[in-house]
């Protein structure tokens, strides 16, 4: 009996250790984001980092993405694959190097994923809308028509 109450206190004790080490060391309010401008994509459009640095190769990266009302990113491609899920707003979105919108907006809660170097783009409805981007770095954007990159002088 001894035994039996030694082991499951050394279980209970061991257990609470692990617990103690797994819990949140990182949390992120919505007050807390730090929302900027970004020269890769059009002006009017702001990006939260998360987690990660999106400048270094094999890091994990979650970034926010606002989108303003009445928007739409031209299609463009990144060097990764992306999980886009939907946090608030409406948005469409689209495969291809034509926007055109076709199909309806995705509400909070969508998720999608694009492969690396996929052409696509989004547009928003009569509200802004926020995306919140997974991948693993580095980050990066091209635009299929050139004409439409924010980083080109024009």
């Amino acid at each position: 009996m001894k035994t039996l109450l030694l082991s499951t206190s050394l279980v209970l004790l061991v257990g609470g250790a692990v617990a103690e080490e797994t819990r949140h060391t990182n949390v992120i309010t919505p007050d807390a984001m730090k929302w900027t401008e970004n020269p890769a994509f059009p002006k009017g459009i702001l990006v939260a980092t998360l987690v990660g640095d999106p400048t270094k190769a094999g890091e994990t990266v979650v970034q926010r993405i606002k989108f303003p009302p009445n928007f739409m990113i031209p299609p463009h491609t990144h060097p990764f694959s992306e999980v886009v899920t939907v946090i608030s707003g409406n948005i469409g979105t689209n495969s291809g190097e034509k926007p055109e919108k076709a199909g309806g907006l995705l509400q909070p809660g969508s998720m999608w994923v694009y492969s690396a170097k996929h052409a696509h783009y989004s547009w928003t409805g009569d509200g802004e809308a926020i995306l919140q981007v997974q991948y693993t770095g580095p980050g990066g954007i091209e635009y299929v028509n050139p004409a439409d990159d924010p980083r080109k002088v024009r």
